[in-house]
């Protein structure tokens, strides 16, 4: 038994020079060391050595043991030290990795600063339901049935609950203004920003779906000079103060009076371009009195109240403002676009 622990001890000062990787170190440990090793084998073999050799046999195999261990604990910390230097001498003058800052999407920007400057002069948010019933969407808001809009190639039809009841994916926020009247008596004063869907062509000025904000205020002795005041003031923040803007005569099937309002160009200082298409003028949203019958759909005397509203769709302002060619451009997710805003 002595000889062999000496046999070994001289066997494992060999291999531990064989060590220059951890791989060879675990070979070691695994040799010597492990449950299954050696050393473990001479241990269990300990119990059959005779009564008179025991102590001098159990020195020789308690030293065989330390010094294994102390051989695999050595070229452990070496194999570190080593590890620890070679990362020391990396390349220090390499471009480093780049983390891209998240921004949110040009369209959340536009809704959130809109829905900002309005509620600065009291209106509250209400975003409505993007699937709603004909009733909300067509009926309330005074549009007659044989609209052109409530047609199959302008409107997305999703079920229908009866002779008088279809469901579709909203053409306007509008409908939301109706369901907020319907709830509550006045004074009313919100803006209801949402998507909305049209069956239209895609196009560079056209998607099947785009974004709204539409605004409502009804009280007693509402005026029209307020409404143009409401949109002066939007016009001034959103556009910059030294804009001018005019109103022109339109029609809704919601609003009596109607007028679109429109900005100076400020691409071409009013001298006439491209995108303003040579007037020096850009509309940015349709706008009017509140029709007397949409009082009357949803319970209000429309002797006793009065009201203005109006809308935008934000992607054709937004490429008023910034200039952006194509409205598909919003919804491509180039990061080389989305990161210039």
């Amino acid at each position: 038994m002595l000889e062999k622990i000496e046999s070994l001890n001289s066997e494992a000062a060999i291999d531990s020079e064989r060590i220059n990787s951890a791989d060879s170190l675990e070979e070691f440990r695994l040799k010597y060391l492990s449950r299954n090793g050696i050393l473990n084998s001479l241990f269990e073999d300990f119990k059959n050595v005779e009564k008179e050799s025991k102590g001098k046999v159990g020195k020789s195999l308690n030293e065989l043991k330390l010094s294994l261990q102390k051989i695999y604990d050595n070229k452990k910390s070496a194999l570190g030290q080593n590890e620890s230097k070679a990362a020391d001498t990396a390349d220090l003058s390499l471009p480093g990795r780049t983390f891209n800052k998240g921004t949110r999407h040009l369209i959340n920007q536009a809704l959130e600063e809109i829905s900002g400057i309005f509620e600065k002069i009291g209106f509250k948010v209400y975003e409505g339901f993007e699937i709603e019933d004909e009733y909300h969407n067509f009926d309330a808001l005074n549009t007659p049935e044989h609209h052109p809009s409530r047609d199959m190639q302008d409107t997305f039809y999703i079920d229908s609950t009866g002779k008088d009841r279809k469901y579709l994916l909203r053409t306007q926020t509008s409908s939301a203004q109706i369901r907020i009247m319907e709830k509550i008596k006045p004074p009313v004063r919100i803006i209801s920003p949402g998507r909305v869907f049209r069956n239209e062509d895609v196009s560079s000025r056209s998607l099947a779906f785009f974004h709204q904000v539409e605004g409502l205020y009804v009280d007693k002795n509402v005026t029209f000079s307020e409404l143009k005041g409401t949109l002066n003031y939007f016009a001034g923040e959103y556009f910059g103060s030294s804009l001018k803007t005019r109103l022109r005569p339109s029609f809704f099937p919601f609003t009596e009076p109607s007028a679109e309002m429109d900005v100076e160009c400020f691409l071409c200082k009013s001298k006439g371009c491209r995108v303003c298409k040579y007037t020096g003028w850009l509309e940015i949203l349709g706008c009017g009195m509140v029709d007397p019958n949409v009082f009357e759909m949803v319970g209000y005397d429309p002797e006793v109240y009065s009201g203005y509203a109006f809308g935008m769709g934000i992607e054709r302002t937004l490429m008023i403002k910034h200039g952006v060619p194509d409205i598909r451009l919003f919804y491509e997710n180039d990061i080389r676009f989305l990161k210039q805003f």
